[in-house]
């Protein structure tokens, strides 16, 4: 027992523009110690990396270790999109003396988590089946907009390496339209991230507030989607509804593009604190609201993926 103990545990890290959370994967593929710290804490990912792993008391260090970063893949240079943090693959693994550094972007990891998510840990918005072997789509709101897919192949499954929340937002009515005419005059480009993000939620809020000629109060993400909150303040039940009816075009979007019948899941750190809530928006509405493909699109499923850190699966799979 105590041989199995002291065998190199494998190190996993999920990081975003506001946590960094990190755990170490037993020798049955168990994540154990897992702990989230806030990135403003630390000036690099080294001091934040070297304080979890000095607060760990076990022996001896990891030698291997994934990581799944908000920020494009690309190169050995790495910097995060909404957080400054930057750093080089081959100087971390250097820097704490490991054998093999995996580095993906978050959504990568987060897609190649899908097929091992327990049922218990997800529920369904709407109809629709998964057909097995038939691509995923996964996105998420947080901090930016996280989009990915899987696509079977005779080898397993292939996450994409997708920045798709940086694609163009379209409006699906006259007052998205208003919203996001008002938006392109503020940004150079309104990508989905723009809205479909924490601080997406604040610009729907924003605008809205300026439409209408009114104050906007300084609320936090976590406020405006607090239905408490949208109970008395009506434009902050719009923005939120704007974000669940505008994440369902998304998501539909996403769906045709993949061609995901195997289904879309939808993670990140706003919806699945929503509860079944969500299910009462026009997320769904919006999902199948795509004219003549609208019955290709209805046999679809969608998923809200309630595991805490779905990232991790991902990179167990990836160091597997």
């Amino acid at each position: 027992m105590a041989a199995a103990t002291r065998q190199p545990r494998r190190l996993v890290g999920d990081i975003g523009a506001t946590n960094a959370r990190f755990g170490l994967v037993d020798s049955d593929g168990r994540i154990a110690s897992t702990r989230v710290l806030a990135c403003d804490d630390y000036a690099t990912i080294e001091d934040a990396l070297a304080s979890y792993l000095g607060e760990d008391r076990l022996e001896p260090a990891p030698r291997e270790a994934a990581l799944a970063v908000a920020s494009p893949v690309t190169a050995d240079a790495i910097t995060l999109t909404n957080h400054p943090w930057s750093f080089t693959v081959s100087s971390l693994r250097r820097h704490f003396a490991l054998d093999r550094l995996l580095v993906v972007n978050d959504f990568t990891a987060n897609a190649l988590a899908m097929p091992h998510i327990p049922a218990g840990e997800r529920f369904a918005v709407g109809g629709g089946a998964p057909v097995p072997d038939t691509p995923i789509g996964v996105l998420g709101p947080g901090s930016g907009l996280g989009v990915s897919g899987l696509v079977p192949t005779p080898a397993g499954w292939v996450a994409l390496r997708s920045e798709g929340g940086h694609a163009t937002m379209a409006p699906a009515d006259e007052r998205e339209s208003a919203v996001l005419d008002r938006m392109r005059q503020r940004f150079d480009h309104v990508s989905a991230e723009r809205v479909l993000s924490g601080p997406g939620l604040i610009n729907l809020y924003n605008i809205l507030a300026d439409i209408e000629g009114v104050p906007a109060a300084p609320f936090t993400p976590a406020q405006i989607a607090d239905r408490h909150i949208g109970e008395s303040d009506p434009l902050a039940r719009e923005a939120l509804a704007m974000f669940c009816a505008m994440l369902g075009t998304a998501a539909g979007n996403l769906a045709l593009i993949l061609g995901a019948r195997g289904g879309i899941y939808i993670a990140g750190g706003i919806v699945p604190r929503l509860g079944a809530s969500f299910a009462e928006t026009k997320f769904r509405q919006r999902f199948e609201a795509k004219g003549r493909f609208q019955p290709y699109i209805a046999a679809i499923p969608t998923y809200v993926v309630t595991h805490p850190i779905p990232a991790f699966l991902g990179l167990v799979a990836l160091l597997d």
